[in-house]
């Protein structure tokens, strides 16, 4: 029996997390995800993307088990809306720890077996606030720009080693029961999870000489 492709998710929450980890599961990949609010029970994995010795045991874990990783997926993020004079520089090391930070322990514990097979892809979940800044946000869209630079970085460096690095920018509202308690939109307005998951796989799966970089994706009627 052919052993499936590993997949991972780093930032497996409930909501796009979940709904990644049932796409590519079913899509036929190895699925694991890692959340550092899990409770260690497969296919969710506890860790902390901000421990680097522990993402590096818990990916040679993984790898050691199920080959190379042929696709990562970085999901993690820290929303903090304040205004700026209420919002800290213990709130801005936050957001940048777990958003960037999480992202470069990630790379640095995958890059080497992605690169050493020839392929895989690293995908990185972005948002609205990776291309523009708004009032309140300036901790959350300060980190998100710089993941965003962070990813242009790597996809140049990696390309042309195998490895397809690609960012999403979510310009929307994804469709869970959270944000449709706390914005009162009807579903149609709002990104469906397993329209966006679809999107990720379609992005990984892309042959290699059509890369793309960066897709940004929105429900119909959202502006831009």
């Amino acid at each position: 029996m052919t052993q499936r492709p590993l997949a991972l998710i780093a930032g497996c929450g409930p909501g796009l997390g979940t709904q990644l980890l049932q796409k590519l599961d079913a899509a036929g990949y190895e699925t694991w995800g890692l959340s550092r609010s899990a409770k260690g029970d497969s296919p969710v994995l506890a860790l902390d993307l901000g421990d680097p010795t522990a993402v590096v045991r818990t990916i040679s874990g993984l790898t050691d088990r199920f080959g190379p990783p042929s696709l990562v997926i970085h999901n993690a993020a820290h929303l903090h809306i304040a205004p700026f004079g209420e919002t800290t520089p213990s709130d801005f090391d936050a957001a940048w720890r777990n958003m960037v930070l999480s992202a470069v322990h990630l790379a640095h514990a995958v890059m080497p077996a992605m690169v050493a097979q020839g392929r895989g892809a690293f995908i990185v979940s972005g948002a609205s606030a990776s291309l523009r800044g708004g009032a309140r946000f300036s901790a959350f869209a300060s980190a998100k720009a710089g993941l965003r630079s962070l990813t242009q970085s790597l996809a140049r460096e990696y390309a042309p080693k195998g490895v397809h690095v690609a960012h999403v920018v979510l310009d929307g509202i994804l469709d869970t029961a959270a944000s449709r308690a706390l914005h009162s939109r009807p579903p149609e307005t709002m990104m469906a999870l397993a329209d966006v998951a679809q999107a990720y796989l379609t992005l990984a799966e892309q042959p290699r000489s059509a890369w793309t970089f960066e897709m940004d994706l929105r429900p119909m009627g959202e502006p831009f």
